[in-house]
């Protein structure tokens, strides 16, 4: 075998103080996780000014090294982030404690009782890409549900992910937790990353939150078991009975409340039969917010509208872009998202039940809005309190993870001197 290099043995070592957490956490009350949970957020409160002086410093870093505006806005926290961050704690502190829910439960003939409960993970790494707020939201969800968590956030936020991490690990030691529950992953370049991917026996479960390239390159270099969080190639469909002003309300929140989120709208998709009316409509109330439209002949007889190719309809701009076209009907609507679709959130704007339930029961991916803003897929509007990503897999977890996600089950059967 060959010998581990320095960062392998730190990576090593960080696992094995998380394996050694998780054990205690596991049979934690959900008192005792709720306590530790209300601390970190009132430390978190309490250590605003430092994390924030933190952050600055990785977003002037960023400002220097030409990061993409969309990434900035991610990577940057104010004020009202970190409250928002410490109420996402306290809001995961009220939930329901999902260890120990009995799942399914029966009395065999021969008198056993069986039953099958929810039970932590162990340890989950999660890695990310440069949105401070992961930390807090990733190691919240991971206590809740008794995991150890071990964050590898990227180098553009390692400041502000270091001073989160060290406000978290003393809060929730103070209270009760086991030391090493909140860990970062020692080292900052790809070699840290590729260390924790093999970490098989002391990592239970991995979680990569970010651009196609993290996720895919987790997915492929994994010993571990992964849960891929997929990126957003968002549609919104406007129907031929779709309400006009309603469809022009939700395009616009979709787009631009928040362009730098999975959540946001990519592609708008509207059925020939309301063009004539729509088109002019919805690219005016766009273009006013500042956003670009790639679209195709019909839009681009419209100014400003750039003409779309492919790569416009496969792509994920996180910026004030949107690729736009019209289809004949909802059936050219979902083949065209099922052909380009990342799976992750889609939405209709109809007055038609039909054509909805067709939509609903035609589109592929992990949350389907009818008459929604596709910005709704997210933990804490689902009331989840917080998430830790949105799954487009189809395995256990799909849509946006909370709780009940980071748990896997095991079976208790109690007998009374049964035999076979």
């Amino acid at each position: 075998m060959a010998e581990q290099t320095a960062t392998e043995q730190d990576v090593r070592a960080a696992a094995t103080r998380a394996a050694a957490a998780a054990t205690e956490l596991a049979p934690m009350s959900r008192a005792q996780k709720d306590a530790a949970l209300l601390a970190m957020a009132d430390a978190v409160d309490d250590a605003t000014d430092a994390i924030l002086a933190a952050n600055g410093r990785d977003v002037a870093a960023g400002h220097d090294a030409g990061l993409a505006g969309g990434l900035i806005d991610r990577l940057t926290l104010t004020a009202d982030r970190v409250a928002a961050m410490a109420q996402g704690l306290r809001d995961v502190a009220a939930l329901p404690d999902p260890v120990g829910e009995v799942l399914r439960g029966y009395t065999q003939p021969n008198g056993l009782e069986i039953r099958q409960i929810r039970v932590p993970f162990g340890v989950i790494a999660m890695i990310y890409e440069a949105r401070p707020n992961v930390t807090v939201d990733a190691a919240g969800l991971a206590i809740k549900s008794g995991n150890a968590a071990l964050l590898r956030g990227s180098a553009t936020a390692s400041e502000s992910n270091a001073a989160l991490v060290e406000v978290l690990a003393a809060a929730g030691e103070k209270a009760g937790l086991p030391a090493d529950a909140v860990q970062l992953v020692p080292g900052t370049d790809r070699g840290s990353v590729s260390h924790l991917l093999r970490a098989r026996g002391l990592v239970d479960l991995i979680i990569p939150r970010g651009g196609a390239g993290l996720i895919n390159y987790v997915v492929e270099n994994s010993s571990v078991p992964v849960i891929e969080t997929g990126v957003g190639n968002v549609h919104v469909y406007v129907d031929a009975g779709a309400d006009l002003d309603m469809a022009e309300r939700i395009v616009v929140n979709s787009k631009t409340s928040r362009v730098s989120v999975c959540n946001s709208a990519e592609t708008l998709l509207v059925h020939q039969d309301v063009a004539a009316e729509f088109l002019p409509r919805i690219t005016s109330a766009l273009q006013t917010r500042g956003v670009v439209l790639h679209g195709d002949g019909a839009f681009a007889e419209l100014d400003g509208v750039q003409p779309a190719t492919d790569e416009d309809w496969a792509t994920e701009y996180l910026s004030l872009d949107m690729a736009a076209r019209v289809v004949a009907d909802v059936d050219e609507a979902i083949a065209h998202i099922r052909r380009w679709s990342s799976g992750h959130t889609e939405a209709i704007v109809t007055r038609d039940l039909q054509t909805a339930r067709r939509f609903v029961a035609r589109v592929d991916s992990a949350a389907v809005m009818v008459n929604a803003s596709t910005r709704f897929t997210d933990g804490g509007e689902f009331g989840f309190g917080a998430e830790i990503g949105i799954s487009t897999q189809k395995m256990h977890a799909r849509g946006p993870m909370g709780l009940a996600e980071l748990t896997s089950t095991k079976w208790v059967v109690t007998g009374d001197g049964q035999i076979r």
